[in-house]
This record gives C-alpha cells, structure tokens and sequence, in this order.
C-alpha cells in the first residue's frame, strides 16, 4: 500500500515535507518505521513532525521529545568520482534499525510506474506538459496500485468450498491485505464513489 506520495521538478527539504506530511495524516499521525536512501532532509523533517511536548510538572517551557516507535533506516551509496558503486551504508538515524529496510519495493514500484506511465519513462515523447497533469498521472497510478489492482504477493490460500479464478487462492489488493476493501474495486466503481468536500 502507498500512503502518501508527492512530487516536484526540483529534490529539496519541501518536498520531503509534504510527503511526511500526508503520510502523517492518513495514518492518524501514529509513529512508524521509515526507510530511505541517503537524502539528508529524512532525519530532520521526520523529527520536527513527529517529535511531541512532555510534561514533567516543571517550571519553563516543556522539552519536546521523538516518539520511541518512530524509526528511520537509511541505505546510503557510496561511489566514486565516475560514479560506481563502491559500498552501501546501512545506518539507523533515528530509532532502531529496520532489517531489512524497505527500499527494494519502492524501487520496484518506480519500476512499474515507468513501466505502465509513457510519461515517466526516460527519454519519452509523451511529456506530461504541466505538474497538473503529472500530479493526476501518478495518483491514478497510485489508486490503481492500492485498490483495483491484485498484486501476486498478497494472494492467500482459499480454504474451502469456494474456489478463486485460478482455483487455489484469493486474489487481493493492497487495500484487501490491510482491511480496508473487500475486494478488488473497478474504475466504475471509483467513478460512482461519493466525494464529500468540507468547506
């Protein structure tokens, strides 16, 4: 399941930001295990949003402090001038360390986007000419990937008279492993959902 993404022409502190930040509320704001590459900005983002007052029944301000369940493992590269791998630097920076950090999926699911987006392949004429348009690329590849699409890593062993398509298990979504659909949705049926604005 992908929580939360968000995208920009330009790598910077903002945008780790914002995907910490959406992260954050779509989970309720609980603390969890991260794991990212080597960019700098994780530690400080992560700390400055999850970090939460302690009071200790004294005099002055209250310390602030990082969750214990909060984690972030970061895998960093190193390589040398011409750009070849030369070792890979598993570290904890914040928390315990996460064994084994997750950055293979997230590298695989990149994949997959370039793989099923024209726009998000390199060297393409199918340019995505504004962010807009960018922006609503990815999210239907995102709701795709969460909610219509079986993926064959989730598929459980049907035990019982009831039998699947191809007759041993159930195929599931993301959504349908974490509890959230009962199964797998259609693009009719994302079109007919009620969306409810607050203003």
């Amino acid at each position: 399941m992908v929580v939360a993404h968000a995208g920009s022409h330009d790598h910077d502190k903002s945008l780790t930001s914002a995907a910490v930040a959406r992260a954050q509320a779509r989970t309720g704001g609980r603390p969890f295990a991260w794991c990212g590459d080597g960019w700098r900005d994780y530690g400080p983002v992560l700390t400055k949003a999850y970090r939460r007052t302690v009071r200790e029944g004294r005099m002055g301000r209250p310390r602030k402090q990082v969750p214990d369940d909060l984690a972030l493992t970061q895998r960093i590269k190193h390589c040398d001038p011409k750009g070849r791998l030369l070792s890979i630097e598993i570290k904890a920076t914040i928390g315990t360390l996460v064994t084994p950090p997750g950055t293979t999926r997230v590298e695989r699911l990149n994949g997959v986007l370039r793989d099923r987006l024209n726009a998000f392949t390199r060297k393409t004429h199918a340019f995505a000419k504004t962010a807009e348009t960018w922006d609503a690329l990815l999210d239907l590849a995102i709701f795709e990937h969460n909610w219509l699409r079986p993926h064959p890593a989730l598929r459980r062993p049907i035990i019982g008279p009831t039998r699947s398509q191809d007759g041993r298990f159930e195929r599931r979504t993301p959504a349908m492993a974490l509890g959230l659909a009962d199964r797998p949705w259609s693009w009719p049926d994302f079109l007919r959902m009620p969306a409810h604005i607050s203003r």
